[in-house]
């Protein structure tokens, strides 16, 4: 019997038996922590084993992104206890001036196709965009982690999505992830792995395979994978020094708890009304609701080219008087891009506020949140109610976010 991309990463990483059900030890390429819930890792290793060390210092991380620099003192004492914790142990800190931690271990070369990685981040399944296993999980089992190099795994079955046709901009990946998102629901594909083809798919590029993979948690799913890319190829090249390497590809006879099939053909700009990411509609449906607030970044959408791709609409225009539009790169390097390039300056003539590279207004973070019938349009991947303020949240796409930003209103970005 073939093996699922999933099926095929553990098991090379186990001894044990890999199938569907079975709960198996999995060795670890990568333990991480960031700066939420990083704190109680140190605690929970400390009370646990005190005195002994982490099991690999070289594959053990922590990344300061959630509030990146801390805006209260609360964060500053926890960033600060990871600090310490990682001189005593000799592990690596991607500091406050880093950016998005699941990026930045992308970049660097850490996450590598194939890979298995752990980390107190709940979409750390992110890492599906360059083929390796990312899984979020508590304190207790990332302590174990540090500790052991390993940690036990119910081997998931795996749904596999097949798209048919595509489509063209101004419609994104974002769209299609929206898509995605309202066909299967918040429990489509609940506890599954998610394994994503087509035309379509094909076609993204690396901020779009982010994009996609960034929502598989809100469907559910453990993990999202999609097949291997030349953009795929040229970013973990630049990311590793490297093409040479092997990406995990599903057989031919693997077996899928079920096999869905989506036509995407002229498929249009996407939008998640509050409370819920799955509350999926058109842009069009909404168009004219007010706006008070555009919020660009987040692991989803702060690539260099999703706020590219904003600049570019905002050039030469300014955003609507009563309307705050907030932009926050991934990380450090995508922000130094958009600086040399000029695109930051094309953002600040537009009347926009620009902020440090982290998670920032989707993690209650440092660029600020809504208050009350404050109207936010994010993209982000979450838009549960106080998830970024009292205000409710909108999410779509850079593009959908700037047209609404230059209107005042929620507007396609068709009409441009």
């Amino acid at each position: 019997m073939g093996r699922t991309v999933i099926e095929k990463i553990f098991a090379a990483h186990t001894a044990d038996e890999v199938a569907p059900g079975r709960v198996i030890w999995l060795d670890l390429d990568v333990r991480s922590a960031r700066d939420f819930a990083g704190a109680n890792v140190v605690k929970r290793f400390r009370e646990a084993y005190p005195g002994e060390r982490v099991a690999d210092p070289e594959r053990t991380f922590f990344t300061f992104d959630c509030n990146a620099p801390a805006n209260t003192i609360a964060y500053a004492q926890n960033q600060q206890i990871c600090r310490r914790f990682a001189r005593e142990q000799g592990i690596r800190v991607y500091d406050v001036d880093s950016g998005i931690g699941s990026h930045v271990l992308m970049e660097e070369g850490i996450a590598s196709p194939g890979a298995t990685v752990v980390g107190t981040d709940s979409h750390l399944n992110i890492l599906g965009a360059v083929g390796a296993f990312g899984q979020g999980m508590g304190d207790v089992d990332i302590a174990f982690a540090f500790r052991h190099g390993k940690t036990w795994f119910e081997v998931p079955h795996t749904v596999k999505i097949v798209l048919r046709g595509r489509y063209e901009y101004p419609t994104t990946a974002k769209d299609l992830t929206l898509f995605l998102v309202g066909k299967l629901g918040a429990r489509g594909a609940l506890g599954k792995a998610v394994e994503i083809e087509g035309e379509a798919v094909e076609a993204l590029d690396m901020a779009g395979r982010i994009t996609l993979c960034s929502m598989a948690t809100e469907m559910g799913a453990i993990s999202a994978f999609l097949p291997p890319s030349e953009s795929l190829r040229a970013f973990v090249e630049e990311a590793t020094g490297s093409r040479d390497f092997s990406y995990p590809i599903a057989d031919p006879d693997a077996e899928y708890t079920r096999i869905l099939e989506f036509d995407v053909s002229g498929l249009k700009p996407m939008i998640a009304a509050p409370p819920r990411p799955d509350n999926v509609h058109e842009v069009a449906e909404l168009e004219g609701e007010r706006v008070d607030t555009v919020f660009v970044g987040s692991c989803t959408n702060g690539r260099y080219e999703d706020i590219r791709a904003v600049a570019e609409i905002l050039k030469g225009r300014r955003v609507a008087k009563g309307v705050v539009l907030k932009v926050a790169p991934a990380t450090r390097r995508v922000w130094g891009r958009l600086l040399k390039e000029g695109w930051l300056e094309v953002l600040y003539d537009a009347g926009a506020i620009i902020a440090h590279a982290a998670c920032a207004g989707c993690a209650q973070g440092q660029i600020g949140m809504t208050g009350e019938g404050e109207v936010q349009l994010s993209t982000g991947n979450r838009n549960f109610p106080g998830k970024q303020g009292r205000g409710p949240t909108y999410l779509c796409s850079p593009a959908t976010a700037a047209a609404s930003a230059l209107f005042g209103v929620i507007t396609s970005p068709e009409r441009l």
